[in-house]
Parts: C-alpha cells; structure tokens; sequence
C-alpha cells in the first residue's frame, strides 16, 4: 500500500472518538470490555477500542489485563484457563463473562470504527495470526495496535494492508521494567525506525515527550492519544492528535453520532 493510500486509509478512523474498552459503566451492568459496553458505545454512535488476547486452548478473548484479579478476584491467569473455564467468572458482579473477539464483532458489525489492542506479553505470533483471521472477514473500518513492537512488526510483514500503530507511554516513569534500556527503548520507542507504523498512540499524560514529536515528524504518521478523562484533556487533546480515545465521560461533541470536534468545526465554515 502506497504512503497516500495508507494515510487515506487512517484518515478514515479520525472522523470517530473511541469508547475506550467500549463505553462501559462498572456500577450499572455494562463493564469495560464486555458486550454490553460494547452495545452502548455503537448505539451513542461511538467507536470502540478494545482489547484482545488468547486463553490456554487458543480463543481469541477481549480482555485488558491478563490477570483476572482486578475484574473477577481471581489471581488466575487468562493463559492458563481454557475458554469454558473462563466463561464461568463473573466480571466485578455485573453477570458478565469475558467475551470471545468474535461476538464483540458481531455486536459492532462495522456501525463504527474499531481500534483492536493486541496484547501479547510474552508469545505473539499466535495471538497474532488468530485475531488477523478473524478480522479478516469484519466488514468494518478497523486497526490494529500494540505497545508491542514485535506485533506491529509482525503485522506491517503479514499484513501491510492493515492500518497498525504503536502504542507507548513513559517506561522510564513508571519504570515498568527491570531494564533500564528497555525501558528507554520502549518509551523512545525505537523500533520504529524498522517496523514504520501508521501511527502512535501515546499515553496522554506524556504528550510532550520528544520522541513523540520526533517520530511524527520522521515517519509522518497519525496519533493517537489515550486515555482522555474529561472534556477539558479531550477540547486540549484534539488541538495535537488525530484520535481521541476516552472514557470516564461523555464527550460534548459527537455524543450522538461520534464525529470529532475538529470535523464539526470545518464542516461549520463550509
């Protein structure tokens, strides 16, 4: 795919704010990742992003965290637990279960946009080729992203036709890692200079890191900021990235259909 035809194609995802992990409420039957979050992000006319990741016998699952204990109490690990097992814990007491990649797709079935987040802490290259099948039949607008770089490496090789970002943040902050180069590495996020994505989706708190500015310039990519928690962040935000992904509130903007401010604004002085 040629540099403008790439660039035509993520322009596409920048006319939507993403409902990040769908736009869930906790307390109200529709947590974060479920399908029931799903579901009301489409029908406020919002694009969803969502996480995905594998269980022991192979499903694709949406899931942020690879633990269940935060949303379940369970210290158990979704790598370790067939589907059938996994399908028995409840999410934070709503009723929900993990949902499998496939019945999210169905409930968004191309309405909006959707941003997939694919994780992969150790082993990538089945969680990879899984979810790349089952996408590849969603009549959707989607990317795909990760703060892995070897799944966008592996994706800008196997599937160059797919819209793929980098997503960081501040390993050096957070000092995420035991490895100091590590984490220089992944905040400066130098596997860039081979893998070329689309775009970056960088931790909002951190949007004046240099190597943000640098890589956009370098690469003349797209952004993407993540995670927008008021109105305020996000009025900030659409003044320096393409993509909004929020939570925590209602946009003012777009709470109908999902269109971004900035379109709103150009379509006012036509």
């Amino acid at each position: 795919m040629k540099q403008s035809d790439r660039k035509a194609a993520f322009d596409k995802l920048k006319s939507h704010y993403y409902a990040h992990r769908g736009l869930f409420d906790d307390n109200g039957g529709a947590p974060e990742n479920t399908i029931p979050a799903f579901k009301r992000a489409v029908e406020a006319g919002f694009g969803v992003e969502l996480d995905v990741q594998l269980t022991k016998d192979k499903r694709v699952v949406i899931a942020h965290d690879y633990s269940l204990h935060r949303l379940c109490g369970e210290d158990k690990l979704i790598k370790d637990l067939l589907y059938g097992e996994l399908s028995g814990y409840k999410i934070l007491n709503s009723g929900e279960a993990v949902p499998l990649f496939s019945d999210a797709l169905e409930i968004i079935g191309g309405k909006v946009p959707l941003i997939v987040e694919i994780k992969a802490e150790d082993e990538y290259k089945d969680v990879c080729e899984l979810t790349s099948r089952i996408l590849s039949t969603y009549p959707g607008l989607y990317c795909v992203e990760s703060f892995s770089p070897y799944v966008v490496g592996w994706y800008k090789k196997k599937h160059p036709e797919v819209i793929c970002g980098q997503l960081s943040d501040d390993y050096i902050y957070f000092n995420y890692l035991k490895s100091k180069f590590k984490n220089w590495a992944l905040t400066n996020m130098i596997f860039n200079a081979v893998n070329k994505p689309d775009f970056i989706a960088y931790n909002y708190q951190f949007k004046d890191k240099k190597c943000l500015g640098f890589w956009k310039k370098i690469l003349k990519c797209g952004t993407a900021a993540w995670t927008i928690k008021s109105q305020e962040e996000l009025d900030a935000a659409s003044e320096m990235f393409d993509v909004i992904i929020f939570d925590s509130f209602i946009p003012k903007e777009g709470k109908e259909h999902g269109l971004r401010t900035r379109i709103t604004r150009i379509e006012n002085m036509d």
